[in-house]
């Protein structure tokens, strides 16, 4: 447990979170939504520094990022708690739980986590995910500080989320960013995640501003949000605001959790495919292995630069650099 950062004494011993936009005001002895933040006599704790719940070198794809280091091996943790209370969560046992209600977690240092990232020879860095990593604010950038110091690169997997105070700070540490923009309606978030919309567009637009590396994950759920003009409205958006070599990554959603809607057709992801690629460069489908959707051609002249069946990925088309071979377009980040 540590003392939390981005927080307001209040009167009454009351307090006010103010790392994401629920800003909550806690009251002595209780937590905030994210169920890892508590008032203990007046001050904020994170309850979950240092509590990790899973922790295992992925392909960098998997997070998932396609023009960040692709083909490479990056160390993943995650620990517990989130700010959202999404109905289809995947891993909702450690998300939607507070520090009394999950039992599998080791407890480890800053040291014990850079020492495991270090041993595995070419792993780049350290992604921060499985939980939402803003709920994990204080142990994420004391980490993220010495990942830095030692060469390698910081991954931040979020629902994007988080205030911009806090983000910025972030920013000094965090080289790539993986965002979920869940849905492109402020009911959507309300009704499915407790959240709003407009904070995670302006989280997306801050990350661009400072020139940080941004994919977009969207999980297409039927009858929530799938809707065509609103998804041509979000792609519109995306191409406009945070430009239009933004790989965005379409998901297939299955039930889960509190969720029994049945599974997203595969070709309300096609269609979907298909109108983002009017707009956007990079668009590929999750989810679907069968499906096609997961190469990488170069948006100039349309040479395969990446193969990737499953989480296997082949490069072909590209250089040192991150550029085609054939006509020297940057298209990755390496």
């Amino acid at each position: 447990m540590r003392e939390a950062l981005y927080y307001k004494q209040k009167q009454n011993q009351k307090i006010e979170c103010v790392l994401c936009p629920h800003n909550c005001i806690i009251k002595e002895g209780k937590r905030g939504i994210c169920n890892v933040r508590k008032n203990i006599n007046g001050k904020l704790y994170s309850e979950n520094y240092g509590k990790v719940t899973g922790i295992g070198f992925d392909p960098i794809e998997k997070k998932p990022l396609y023009h960040f280091h692709p083909g490479e091996i990056i160390l993943s943790v995650g620990s517990l708690g989130c700010n959202f209370k999404c109905r289809f969560c995947q891993n909702w046992e450690i998300s939607q739980s507070s520090i009394d209600e999950v039992s599998r977690f080791q407890t480890l240092t800053i040291e014990d986590v850079i020492k495991f990232a270090t041993e595995r020879k070419n792993n780049i860095g350290i992604a921060y995910t499985y939980n939402e990593p803003t709920i994990y604010f204080e142990f994420m950038l004391d980490l993220a500080k010495e990942v830095q110091n030692q060469g390698m690169k910081n991954v931040m997997v979020t629902n994007g989320f988080i205030n911009p105070d806090p983000l910025n700070e972030l920013l000094e540490y965090i080289d790539a960013f993986s965002i979920d923009l869940k849905a492109f309606t402020e009911e959507f978030y309300k009704k499915n995640t407790s959240g709003k919309l407009e904070p995670v567009k302006d989280t997306l637009k801050q990350i661009q501003s400072k020139g940080k590396f941004l994919e977009i994950t969207n999980l297409v759920i039927p009858s929530l949000n799938d809707d065509t003009e609103k998804f041509r409205e979000m792609i519109d958006w995306i191409a406009t605001e945070i430009g239009s070599k933004t790989a965005l990554h379409l998901s297939r959603y299955f039930p889960c959790y509190k969720s029994n809607i049945e599974a997203t057709p595969v070709s309300k992801l096609q269609e979907f495919y298909n109108i983002a690629q009017e707009k956007l460069s990079y668009v590929y489908l999750g989810n679907v292995p069968s499906a096609g959707g997961s190469e990488t051609f170069c948006d100039q002249c349309g040479t395969l630069l990446v193969s990737r069946k499953g989480y296997f990925t082949t490069l072909k088309g590209i250089d040192e650099e991150g550029k085609c071979k054939k006509c020297g377009n940057k298209v990755f980040e390496r």
